[in-house]
């Protein structure tokens, strides 16, 4: 395939992956927006007025970054695992397998279709935020850069859990048993200085961690952890996540029946 050709197939499935999750809105941008808006309520204003500041910030100052980082996780993910394992479901994603389209265009559509969705969500959260507090970006370019590269990090995830699901309760359980108590676990509701140094310690095996803290320092300029060792360690991530996914692409274990 030439340039062009190669182009036209990423667009195609981009924007297939685009309208599916704009087309069902409501159950793909408005239910995270909704739950955001709850977290705002309860963490933000209710409980956070007793807790008081936090990293030298308002509570909900605090836990606002962290919250739209949750928000880009989680939808990042949630699209890229339903759509390929619908794919691989229904048995269409055969055709494209064996269609001249190379492996590496095939995920990287599907990833954007992720990072789309992601960042799509994770604007809305910002904006309601506003809504409840304020914020003042510090670094405009760290932060947009950290939602992207947390995007693609968790669509290249889902990617990988549904190849290896073999129903649909299978991609529910990533999400479930492991994404969400990382995240809870990862600096969202708290900084690591409230902890001791063992578990702080062993808060640095959670990589959304270093996903929270750098977009953190992007909004409000305050981190638990170096912001460039947490940017390598993100990038770090991908590299592995990626390469992994084009390999299950290219020995269709798991893709062809």
């Amino acid at each position: 395939m030439n340039g062009q050709e190669i182009l036209t197939a990423f667009l195609t499935i981009l924007i297939k992956e685009v309208r599916r999750f704009t087309r069902i809105w409501a159950q793909t941008l408005l239910p995270p927006a909704i739950t955001m808006v709850l977290y705002f309520v309860i963490f933000g204003r209710l409980i956070g007025s007793r807790i008081g500041p936090m990293g030298g910030f308002d509570y909900i100052q605090f836990v606002v970054p962290g919250l739209i980082m949750m928000a880009v996780i989680n939808n990042s993910y949630a699209n890229v695992v339903s759509s390929f394992f619908g794919a691989k479901f229904q048995h269409h994603i055969e055709e494209l397998l064996v269609s001249p389209t190379p492996n590496w265009v095939i995920l990287l559509g599907f990833t954007a279709g992720g990072v789309a969705r992601g960042l799509c969500v994770g604007l809305i959260v910002t904006v309601l935020s506003l809504f409840f507090t304020r914020l003042h970006v510090q670094d405009i370019g760290l932060t947009v850069l950290v939602v992207l590269l947390t995007s693609v990090l968790f669509s290249l995830a889902g990617f990988i859990n549904a190849v290896f699901a073999d129903n649909f309760d299978d991609i529910s359980i990533i999400p479930t048993f492991v994404l969400t108590p990382l995240t809870y676990l990862g600096g969202v509701f708290y900084s690591m200085d409230l902890l001791s140094p063992f578990w702080r310690a062993l808060a640095h095996l959670n990589p959304i961690l270093y996903m929270v803290n750098a977009f953190r320092y992007g909004l409000l300029g305050v981190s638990d952890i170096r912001v460039d060792f947490a940017l390598a360690m993100i990038v770090l991530f991908i590299v592995v996540a990626w390469f992994y996914s084009l390999y299950l692409l290219e020995s269709g274990k798991r893709l062809r029946q």
